[in-house]
């Protein structure tokens, strides 16, 4: 069974007195019918893609975030990106994504360092064009 947005990593940093996945309070002291189980996910039939480029849109009711490739992430993509996926969302699952995702990303930073978002930051000079020139000398 695979976690989903709703259902951070089990070693997750998440405060002890609040589910991520119910935003109840879980602490000891809970009144009982605040109490919920785990919800279980079948991802049997789930399907795998990739994405390096999203698009988010709301009306008052929900999100829509729609997922594509990229074939020119350093730069201009040459035509319209093809949309492969679109996920449309209420905003209370999308506030729990939400929190998923920036406890995942906090973790992956802990261990690996800070992620530049901004493409031409993390290209190294003259590794997709030539090297810097050197000022001429008189």
């Amino acid at each position: 069974m695979a976690k989903t947005p709703d259902e951070p990593e089990k070693d997750a940093e998440v405060p002890a007195a609040e589910s991520p996945a119910t935003g109840q309070d879980t602490s000891p002291a809970a009144p009982a019918q605040q109490r919920r189980t785990p919800l279980e996910f079948d991802d049997s039939k789930a399907s795998a893609a990739y994405a390096n480029s999203c698009r988010v849109a709301a009306t008052p009711e929900e999100l829509i975030i729609d997922f594509g490739l990229n074939p020119q992430p350093m730069g201009m993509a040459p035509k319209a990106i093809a949309i492969n996926h679109r996920i449309i969302i209420n905003f209370y699952t999308a506030k729990r994504m939400l929190h998923a995702l920036q406890l995942a990303v906090q973790r992956h930073e802990a261990v690996f360092g800070v992620l530049e978002t901004d493409v031409q930051k993390r290209v190294k000079p003259g590794v997709l064009g030539p090297p810097p020139q050197a000022p001429a000398s008189k």
